[in-house]
C-alpha cells in the first residue's frame, strides 16, 4: 500500500508542470506527455483512508457532521473556530502611557514579562511613517511643517483624517487587497492573454477604501454581487458586477483539453483562492483527501464546489477558453451601440438592394435571360465601383463597431448542481457519493449552517454566512491583516493561514477584541485605522529600551515599533514624488493591448513599457513576466492569494538603486528642481534636499560633508561649464540620498 503522501506529491508535481507548461505562449509538445504522467500518477498514489467507488458510485447526499472526517490533530475546538470574544481590558500599572484601548491590551502583554514600551517617536518621525502607511507617499515639505506647527492636542487625529480621506489613501489600501485577490492584467500560465477589463476590479477596489465601504458589504458584493437585490442606480449595479471579478482573475490554463478537468480547476482555484483570503485556511488540499491538519474534509471542499459547480465563470471552453464577460454599458452608450448596428444594417440593405437592381438590369439585357455564375463580373465599370464603395462604408462601419463597456466576472448557471459527486483523489473520473452544497462544517457548531435556495448558486448564502458576526473567523482574519499591514507582521503571522500548522496569536485578547469592535462600528475599516495609528503602540520609536531589546529581540510583544521597509510601489512612488513627476489621477485603463490579446509576440518578447508617470498600482502586471523593478523588491505572486509580503535585503536591491534609470532620472531632475528654487544659496537647497527626500534637515556632519562632496566633485570634460558641473555635483548628491537605506526606510 502506497503512503498518502504520495498524493501531494502528485499535486506538487502538477504545480511544478504547469509552471513549466507556462513558460512559453503555448505548452510544447510534450506538455501534453507530462500531463498524462500526472494524470498516471494520480491514479497511481492512492489515498490509503479512502475506499475507491467505480466512476458510475452514487448514493445519497452525504451527512457532513462536524465529526465526519476529522484528522487527529485538529478538531472544531481548536481556538479559530471558536466564537469571537469581547474581552474586557486588562488591569495594567502604567496607565499614563494609553492613549487607546488598544494599548491596554500590549501594555499588560509587556509589563507580564517586566518589558516597558519604547520612547515615542519624534513628531517627523511619526508623520513620515503615517503618511507612507496610510497613502503610499512621503509628506510633502510643507505638509510636516504644518504638522510640527500644530501643538493642538488633537493634531496627531487631525493628520490621520486628512490622510484618511485623501484620494491616495484608496490606491494605498486597495493595493494591499488586490496582494489577496491576486490581481493582475494577464492569464499567465498557458495563454499568457491580456485581461484587458481587469482594471475595473483594480478601480472596483481603489473606490470601496476611498468610500468606506462596509467590509461585509465589500465582502458580500465580490462574492455575489449579481444575486444581491435590484439597485436603482445603474452605477450601483454595474459596480457589483464589477466586484465579481474576484472570483475570475485566477490563473487558468486555457488550452486545457479536458474541458472536465479545467472547469474543476478553476472551481479549486476559486475555493483556494476565498479560503485564504476570507477565512485564513488552507483548503485547496481537500480536493484529493482530507485536510491532514485541519478539520476539512473532502466532503466539505465537494460542498464548497457544488455552491461555484453552478456558478458560471467560463462562456466558451473551446481551443482557448473565454472567460464570461458581463457588459457594464450605460443607457448612453447601449444607445450609441444600436445606433450604429443599425447603420450597419442599412449599409447591407442598400447593398443588397444595389446589387438586386443591378442583376434586374443584367438579366434585362441577357438574351438568355437562369444570370451569370458570377453577375458582378458583368457589371458595367461606373456601377462595379459603386459597389465597392457602398462595401467599403460597410468594412469601415464594422471595423469601428463600439465596443460595449464589459467586467470580468460570473453568473448563475441555468443548470445548477444542488450537489456534487466527491472526486476521489481529485479526478473526475473517480466519482465517489454526492454531497450537498454547504459550508466547513468545523465552523458551523458557532456560526450555523445557511439554507441554501434550490434556485440559485448559494454563493449569496455563503457570502451572509460569511459575514455573520458569529463567524469564528471573517473578522478576525481581516483586522489581523490591517494590523499585519500597519505592523509588518499579523497578531497571527501566518496572515493566510489560521489552521494547525499557522501561527497562535500573540494577543489573542487583543485580536477578538479588535474583531468584535470593527464589527461593532460597521465594518469600518477606516475606523480601525483611527484606532490603530492614533495609538501609542503605533506612535512608539523604533529604537527599544536595552533591556526590552534582550529579552524581547523579535519584537514579539511590540516593546518597540517595527522598522519596516518600503515596499515596491512606495520606493517607485516616492522617487516620482521627489522628482516632481509624479501623476495622481486615479483609475482607467492602462494596458496597452487589447483584452483577450497575447502579451508576448511570436518572438516570446514582451513589448509591455513601464514608463507610465501614473502610481505604480496603474502600471500593467503581467503574469509570469513581472516588471523588474517589482521582482527586485519583493512584490508578491499575482497568480496566488497574498497577504504578507516578504521584505528581503539582499545586494542587488543597492546596485538597483545605484545604476538605474529610474533612480538616475529622479535624481536629475530633483536636482535641477532645487538649482530652481534656490539659484544662489548651498545651505538652504541642501536643508531643502534632505528635508524633501529625508523629512528631516541635514546634521551638522552631513553638511560639512555635502560642502566638502561639492567642492570637490570633478570635472566631467576637458571643456569645463560651471554650470553643467553644479547640476552633475548635485544630481550625484540626490542620488546619494535617494540611494540611501534612510529613504528606503521607514523607523
Amino acid at each position: 500500500m502506497i503512503d498518502t503522501t504520495g498524493v501531494e506529491y502528485h499535486w506538487t508535481l502538477r504545480l511544478m508542470l504547469q509552471q513549466l507548461s507556462a513558460s512559453a505562449r503555448h505548452p510544447l509538445p510534450g506538455a501534453c506527455w507530462f500531463w498524462n504522467i500526472g494524470i498516471f500518477l494520480s491514479v497511481a498514489f492512492v489515498d490509503a483512508r479512502a475506499e475507491i467507488p467505480t466512476p458510475t458510485q452514487s448514493g445519497p447526499a452525504s451527512d457532513r457532521s462536524v465529526h465526519s472526517a476529522k484528522p487527529a490533530s485538529v478538531g472544531s475546538d481548536f481556538w479559530a473556530f471558536q466564537p469571537v470574544t469581547n474581552p474586557s481590558l486588562p488591569s495594567v500599572k502604567k496607565i499614563a502611557w494609553v492613549r487607546s484601548p488598544i494599548d491596554v491590551f500590549i501594555l499588560s502583554a509587556l509589563e507580564s514579562k517586566n518589558l516597558e514600551p519604547a520612547e515615542p517617536a519624534d513628531r517627523r518621525t511619526w508623520i513620515r511613517r503615517v503618511s507612507f502607511d496610510l497613502t503610499g507617499l512621503p509628506p510633502a515639505p510643507a505638509e510636516i511643517d504644518a504638522f510640527l506647527a500644530d501643538t493642538s492636542a488633537d493634531a496627531s487625529t487631525r493628520a490621520v483624517e486628512r490622510l484618511i480621506q485623501s484620494p491616495q489613501y484608496g490606491i494605498r489600501w486597495g493595493r494591499h487587497w488586490l496582494d489577496v485577490a491576486r490581481y493582475a492584467d494577464s492569464n499567465g500560465l498557458d495563454e499568457n492573454v491580456a485581461f484587458g477589463n481587469a482594471w475595473r476590479y483594480r478601480d472596483y477596489v481603489v473606490h470601496s477604501f476611498n468610500q468606506d465601504k462596509p467590509y461585509n458589504q465589500f465582502l458580500t458584493e465580490q462574492l455575489a454581487g449579481d444575486l444581491l437585490p435590484t439597485a436603482e442606480s445603474i452605477t450601483v449595479r454595474h459596480e457589483r458586477l464589477t466586484a465579481l471579478g474576484f472570483l475570475s482573475l485566477g490563473p487558468k490554463l486555457l488550452a486545457e483539453p479536458d474541458k472536465m478537468k479545467l472547469e474543476m480547476d478553476i472551481i479549486d482555484e476559486q475555493i483556494d483562492t476565498l479560503g485564504r483570503t476570507f477565512l485564513g485556511m488552507t483548503m485547496g488540499c481537500a480536493r484529493c483527501h482530507d485536510h491532514k491538519f485541519d478539520p476539512i474534509p473532502t466532503e466539505d471542499y465537494y460542498a464548497l464546489a457544488a455552491i461555484l459547480k453552478s456558478t458560471h465563470t467560463m462562456d466558451d471552453l473551446a481551443t482557448i477558453a473565454k472567460w464570461h464577460e458581463p457588459v457594464v454599458a450605460n443607457p448612453e452608450e447601449q444607445r450609441t451601440q444600436e445606433l450604429h448596428e443599425r447603420r450597419i444594417s442599412d449599409q447591407k440593405l442598400s447593398i443588397s438592394n444595389f446589387v438586386a437592381v443591378a442583376n434586374r438590369q443584367l438579366l434585362t439585357a441577357s438574351p438568355s435571360n437562369a444570370l451569370p455564375a458570377k453577375p458582378e463580373k458583368f457589371y458595367p465599370t461606373n456601377q462595379l465601383a459603386d459597389l465597392e464603395k457602398l462595401r467599403a462604408t460597410l468594412k469601415q462601419l464594422e471595423e469601428n463597431s463600439p465596443e460595449l463597456p464589459s467586467t470580468m466576472g460570473v453568473t448563475e448557471r441555468t443548470n445548477l448542481s444542488l450537489t456534487l459527486p466527491v472526486h476521489v483523489r481529485g479526478s473526475h473520473l473517480s466519482l465517489g457519493k454526492p454531497v450537498s452544497r454547504g459550508v466547513p462544517s468545523a465552523m458551523t457548531a458557532v456560526a450555523k449552517a445557511p439554507h441554501f435556495s434550490p434556485s440559485q448558486s448559494g454563493r449569496l448564502e455563503f457570502a451572509q454566512w460569511l459575514t455573520n458576526p458569529s463567524h469564528p473567523l471573517t473578522a478576525r482574519v481581516l483586522v489581523n491583516r490591517i494590523w499585519r499591514w500597519h505592523f509588518g507582521r499579523g497578531l497571527v503571522s501566518s496572515t493566510d493561514n489560521f489552521g494547525h500548522l499557522g501561527e497562535r496569536p500573540s494577543h489573542p485578547e487583543l485580536l477578538d477584541w479588535l474583531a468584535h469592535r470593527f464589527m461593532a462600528d460597521g465594518w469600518s475599516i477606516k475606523s480601525l485605522h483611527r484606532l490603530i495609528v492614533l495609538s501609542s503602540t503605533y506612535q512608539m520609536a523604533t529604537n527599544p529600551r536595552p533591556e526590552s531589546h534582550r529579552i524581547d529581540s523579535e519584537n514579539r510583544w511590540y516593546s518597540e515599533f517595527p522598522s519596516r521597509r518600503l515596499e515596491a510601489e512606495e520606493i517607485r512612488d516616492a522617487l516620482l514624488t521627489i522628482a516632481g513627476t509624479l501623476e495622481l489621477s486615479i483609475g482607467g485603463k492602462t494596458i496597452p493591448i487589447k483584452n483577450r490579446e497575447f502579451f508576448f509576440n511570436h518572438t516570446s518578447k514582451d513589448t509591455t513599457t513601464y514608463e507610465s508617470q501614473r502610481r505604480a498600482i496603474y502600471m500593467p502586471v503581467v503574469r509570469n513576466h513581472l516588471y523588474d523593478w517589482f521582482e527586485q523588491f519583493d512584490y508578491p505572486d499575482p497568480a496566488v492569494p497574498n497577504g504578507n509580503r516578504v521584505a528581503t535585503v539582499v545586494a542587488p536591491q543597492a546596485l538597483l538603486l545605484m545604476n538605474s534609470d529610474l533612480v538616475y532620472q529622479a535624481a536629475a531632475r530633483f536636482a535641477a528642481t532645487l538649482l530652481a528654487d534656490h539659484p544662489t544659496a548651498d545651505d538652504q537647497r541642501l536643508i531643502a534636499a534632505y528635508l524633501k527626500a529625508l523629512g528631516r534637515p541635514p546634521t551638522e556632519i552631513e553638511r560639512l560633508r555635502s560642502a566638502q562632496f561639492l567642492k570637490e566633485f570633478p570635472s566631467g570634460s576637458n571643456q569645463f561649464d560651471p554650470k553643467t558641473h553644479r547640476l552633475e555635483a548635485w544630481t550625484t548628491l540626490c542620488h546619494s540620498l535617494l540611494a540611501a537605506n534612510e529613504f528606503i526606510y521607514l523607523n
